[in-house]
């Protein structure tokens, strides 16, 4: 094949990338959801982590006191809770920050790493409430029912006020919508403490504590196993789990002027947020018409497959010349 192009431009890495995105901060193009988070007050996060902290207080002088292993194993959920909660208010101040020369697509990024951080961090309480339920199965302790009943009540009503802080955030960010399904984990998980509280009061079975502590942690640990995944996936930047790449191509080629095309990435900027580079081959009878191939292209892009910002080459060829082979590295 005759290429007369210019050697391809990585788009992350690009001036022209650059300068595009320094125009538009934030890097809405036209699909962003992130409308339906940005009328909501930071002020919610810092409010949910206060709540979060003076009940893992509250929760660790209960445990030690009534001797719930139950109550001390979330309590140290609710502190990984309200750690996750203030990762969440400060990826989001980060995230809103512009587009730079050192950071040419901004710092939307900063949300899934903060996600990560909360995953990690909720599978290491995961596996910690694991030994610690096995282990006070067969070392079962004497438990103040009571007290342990009264907690889980309190909790209850904080894991359900944290809750209802962080729903309008939880549809439109993977970090938010971590740290609120913590919050309902922990609304569920009081109920159950609370019923074992009960069938302590009542029967004095001592081992529904670690029973219960089994329980939660391997919500939690599930939870994780979910949700990690697609964070994971994002920061390596990989295609989007539900794009057909072959349907892709096969869009693109069958746009008129359009031969080929290959050395074709496509990536997630963030959870709501695409992005792909390619190079496009057309014939050199069709040169006079690049921009407006280019058009059709980001257009069909945008409209089919929600890729916003594209970054594309044109190679040039011969009309007589084979068509090329599309390939995808």
């Amino acid at each position: 094949m005759n290429e007369r192009s210019s050697p391809p431009q990585r788009g992350r890495n690009s001036t022209d990338s650059y300068d595009r995105n320094a125009d538009h901060a934030g890097h809405s193009h036209g699909i962003s959801h992130g409308g339906e988070i940005g009328g909501v007050s930071d002020s919610r996060l810092l409010c949910a982590v206060l709540l979060n902290q003076l009940l893992t207080l509250g929760q660790v002088i209960a445990g030690t006191v009534s001797g719930s292993v139950a109550l001390l194993s979330d309590a140290a959920h609710n502190f990984n809770d309200a750690n996750s909660l203030l990762i969440a208010y400060v990826a989001r101040r980060i995230s809103k920050k512009d587009a730079n020369e050192r950071y040419t697509f901004g710092y939307r990024r900063a949300e899934m790493i903060g996600a990560t951080i909360n995953l990690t961090l909720l599978a290491m309480i995961g596996l910690f409430l694991v030994y610690e339920g096995i282990k006070r199965l067969f070392l079962p302790q004497e438990i103040v029912g009571w007290l342990m009943a009264v907690t889980a009540i309190v909790a209850f009503v904080v894991d359900v006020g944290t809750a209802q802080l962080l729903w309008a955030m939880s549809r439109g960010s993977l970090n938010v919508r971590a740290a609120f399904i913590h919050n309902i984990v922990d609304a569920a998980g009081s109920v159950v403490v609370l019923l074992g509280a009960i069938a302590i009061l009542w029967l004095d079975w001592m081992r529904v504590d670690p029973v219960i502590t089994l329980l939660i942690a391997s919500y939690v640990l599930w939870q994780v196993c979910k949700m990690l995944p697609p964070a994971t996936r994002i920061l390596m930047e990989g295609a989007p789990p539900t794009l057909n790449l072959q349907a892709l191509i096969e869009s693109v080629q069958q746009v008129s002027g359009v031969v080929g095309l290959h050395h074709l990435h496509v990536w997630e900027l963030d959870e709501r947020h695409r992005a792909m580079e390619a190079h496009v081959v057309i014939a050199d009878e069709r040169a006079a018409e690049l921009e407006s191939i280019k058009d059709r292209i980001k257009v069909c892009l945008a409209d089919r497959y929600d890729i916003g910002h594209s970054t594309l080459e044109f190679d040039l060829i011969n009309s007589s010349q084979a068509t090329c082979d599309t390939c995808v590295e």
